[in-house]
């Protein structure tokens, strides 16, 4: 091979590198809680507004146990939108299994592919993996605060690690942080389990009492989330981050907090 054919041969492999790596400001979507404030039309309006074309719903905007014609109804509004409800969450679970099965109903019905949940027991797991092998439809667990079940990623890693190769994790990058752990070497802990990402950065502040946590603007927060865009365009990740703030504040008018955290993702994420 001569040094022309050498060179034409390395280009041609730098563009498909190039075109195979991951844009994750292609991948955004909102979870609906940081719109809690409004209505599932305004929601609707706010995503078109903004150019944001994954959902994930909160109860408040979609409830999996409606009626089947309401259901029918909002789907037609966010079909003519362009908008799909990817996943739903953080969804109520139980140790009956039948009705358990009215959310993956729900899922089936709506093309939903992934159901974030954060069982009050972990024997709820036990039908809930009977389910995502029936549905063929994965869940993937949340995380609130030190303090709840799966607080701990090492504890969601043992629940995990004998479960359904289906059954994984929706990281919360904001509740990661405020324990103190970083969120892109808890993502990798997780070896390929993350499923689902709340977009969400906080940052935490020393008192005589507990540590006080609060949610900044994406990127202003101590969980280095740049260091997780990073990470994410290296392994090709393919799911959905979902803006998200738990700020009263921010949720009143979400509209600059939603426009910065796409600026970030654009930034950070190409």
């Amino acid at each position: 091979m001569n040094i022309k054919t050498l060179f034409s041969a390395a280009a041609a492999l730098a563009v498909c590198l190039s075109a195979g790596a991951a844009d994750l400001s292609q991948q955004l979507g909102i979870q609906t809680w940081t719109l809690r404030n409004m209505k599932f039309e305004q929601v609707v309006e706010f995503a078109t507004k903004h150019g944001i074309k994954n959902l994930q719903m909160i109860g408040n905007h979609m409830d999996p146990k409606a009626p089947l014609e309401e259901t029918k109804r909002k789907k037609a509004v966010l079909d003519a939108a362009g908008l799909k409800v990817y996943t739903f969450g953080v969804a109520g679970t139980s140790l009956d299994k039948e009705d358990n099965r009215k959310l993956f109903e729900f899922a089936k019905f709506m093309g939903i592919k992934v159901i974030v949940v954060e069982p009050s027991d972990y024997k709820i797991f036990d039908n809930l993996e009977e389910l995502v092998k029936e549905y063929d439809i994965k869940i993937a667990i949340h995380n609130h605060g030190i303090r709840s079940l799966y607080g701990n990623p090492a504890v969601v890693r043992a629940l995990l690690k004998h479960r359904d190769p289906r059954m994984g994790v929706c990281m919360d990058a904001g509740w990661i942080t405020s324990t103190g752990m970083d969120p892109t070497k808890v993502f990798q802990e997780y070896n390929g389990r993350v499923y689902d990402i709340h977009l969400k950065d906080k940052k935490v502040e020393k008192t005589q009492g507990d540590d006080v946590s609060f949610d900044t603007h994406i990127g202003k927060g101590q969980g280095k989330l740049e260091n997780l865009m990073a990470e994410l365009k290296k392994v090709n990740w393919p799911g959905v981050l979902a803006i998200e703030t738990d700020s009263n504040d921010f949720a009143r008018d979400p509209n600059e907090f939603v426009a910065g955290a796409k600026a970030f993702v654009e930034q950070h994420g190409k």
